[in-house]
């Protein structure tokens, strides 16, 4: 126990510390995007394949940023909660769900680019990444239906826990607890 919070400083400067790179790597893919938008305006590239580049940053940075927000709101702050179920249950469905959105996109664009590219032997590619990001998310789904009991029997143990080290309320004007309470 004592462990825990002689690492608690440490891991909150790591967790800050990755926090801000990967802001950081967000940030310079967002201008990045930007970038590749204003080139296919002004005619470096064309405007079509900008666009596509644009957005395939764009949902990179995305996935980079929901990274970053999920080390900063797990590993930055000072909470009992270490179970790694639960952990795992808060944050893992919004970073696959990130993943599988990137992974979705990533496909519609690559069957757009093949299209215009007049590659249609070249298909299996994009099916592929749609149907890695449909096994992805089916696998979350498994992982979150089978994981429900033992978060559940975590919560009840923790809020046993919880009971039994709180005194009750107590009301010392009428001796009685405070959640038996009358109102007059």
């Amino acid at each position: 126990m004592k462990l825990t919070y002689a690492l608690f400083p440490f891991r909150q400067i790591m967790a800050i510390g990755l926090s801000a790179i990967f802001f950081l790597l967000a940030f310079a893919l967002t201008s990045l995007s930007v970038d590749a938008i204003l080139m296919g305006l002004t005619g470096g590239l064309s405007f079509t394949e900008a666009v596509l580049k644009s957005v395939n940053m764009a949902i990179v940075a995305l996935a980079i940023f929901e990274l970053g927000l999920v080390v900063t709101k797990e590993y930055g702050r000072r909470d009992d909660d270490h179970h790694v179920i639960v952990v795992l249950r808060r944050t893992l469905p919004r970073f696959v769900s990130i993943v599988c959105i990137a992974l979705v996109l990533e496909g519609l664009l690559m069957v757009i680019k093949y299209s215009q590219l007049e590659l249609a032997g070249n298909l299996y590619y994009p099916v592929a990444v749609i149907t890695s990001a449909a096994l992805l998310l089916a696998a979350l789904g498994v992982f979150l239906r089978l994981s429900a009991p033992t978060t559940e029997a975590l919560s009840a143990h923790d809020e046993a826990v919880s009971l039994d080290a709180a005194p009750p309320a107590v009301d010392y004007r009428i001796g009685q607890r405070g959640s038996e309470l009358k109102s007059f």
